[in-house]
C-alpha cells in the first residue's frame, strides 16, 4: 500500500469519527506562518492522545516536546477542571508560538510551558521533589529519550502511562546494526523499559499522514 492510501484512510476517519475543529485548524496554521516544522501528531493521533489520558483518569499531565502546542492542546483537552499539563520545550521560538495558540485554545491557565533543555527542566523537577504525573508524553530530540525515560519514571506512581512517539522510525528501529543516532537511541530506550520491572509495556504501529511510524506506550505498575 502507498503513502497516498495510508493518509486517504487517515482522511476518512478524520471526517468520519471527528467534527470540525477550526481551534485547532487556525494552531496548525500559526504553528506554519511561524516557521516550526510540520512534525506535530497528526489529527487522529492526537485525538488518541486525549483518549487515552482520559482512560487513564489523568489530572497532572507532563510532555516532553512541546513545538508548536498543537499535541499539548489535545492532551489539555483530556483534563478535568483541576487538571494541569506542564511542557517542556528547549527552542524559544517554538515556545512562543506555542503560548499563543494554547492561549487561544482557552488553555492558558491550564498549561505550564517550561523552556529550557528538557533532560536539566527535568531533572531539576527530580530535585524539587515535584508530584508525580498521571501521564506523560515523549515526543521530543530522539537522542534524549533514554534520558527521558529515566527521568519520567522518577516523575511517575502507580499506574503512569508513558507515550513515546516517533519509535518505529520507518522500521529502521528492527535494524541492529543501525548507525542512525536516532534508531540507535529508540533502541536503548526499548532496551531499558524492557529491563524495567516496574513497568509494562507494548508497541503499535502506525501509517498513515505522517507516514510509516508508531508508539510505545507503557504503564507503571
Amino acid at each position: 500500500m502507498s503513502d497516498e492510501r495510508w493518509k486517504a484512510v487517515d482522511d476518512y476517519y478524520a471526517g468520519v469519527l471527528t467534527a470540525a475543529d477550526p481551534v485547532m485548524d487556525d494552531v496548525l496554521k500559526a504553528s506554519e506562518v511561524a516557521g516550526l516544522p510540520p512534525i506535530q501528531v497528526s489529527p487522529l493521533q492526537g485525538r488518541m492522545l486525549m483518549l487515552l489520558a482520559q482512560m487513564a483518569g489523568a489530572k497532572r499531565i507532563l510532555e516532553i516536546g512541546t513545538l508548536g502546542g498543537y499535541s499539548t492542546i489535545w492532551l489539555a483537552r483530556a483534563l478535568p477542571k483541576d487538571g494541569e499539563v506542564v511542557t517542556l520545550e528547549a527552542e524559544p521560538l517554538h515556545a512562543d508560538t506555542a503560548r499563543a495558540n494554547i492561549e487561544r485554545a482557552g488553555f492558558s491557565q491550564t498549561v505550564e510551558i517550561k523552556l529550557g533543555p528538557a533532560a536539566q527542566t527535568l531533572d531539576a523537577m527530580v530535585k524539587d521533589g515535584v508530584r508525580p504525573f498521571d501521564f506523560i508524553f515523549i515526543d521530543a530530540d530522539k537522542p534524549g529519550y533514554p534520558a527521558y525515560l529515566d527521568l519520567a519514571i522518577k516523575l511517575s506512581w502507580p499506574g503512569t502511562v508513558i507515550v513515546a512517539d516517533n519509535m518505529v522510525r520507518g522500521g529502521a528501529v528492527a535494524d541492529a546494526e543501525s548507525d542512525d543516532e536516532t534508531v540507535k537511541a529508540v533502541r536503548l530506550f526499548n532496551e531499558k523499559l524492557a529491563a524495567d520491572k516496574r513497568l509494562s509495556a507494548t508497541a503499535v504501529q502506525t501509517v498513515g499522514a505522517k507516514g510509516y511510524d508508531g508508539f510505545v506506550l507503557a504503564r507503571m505498575r
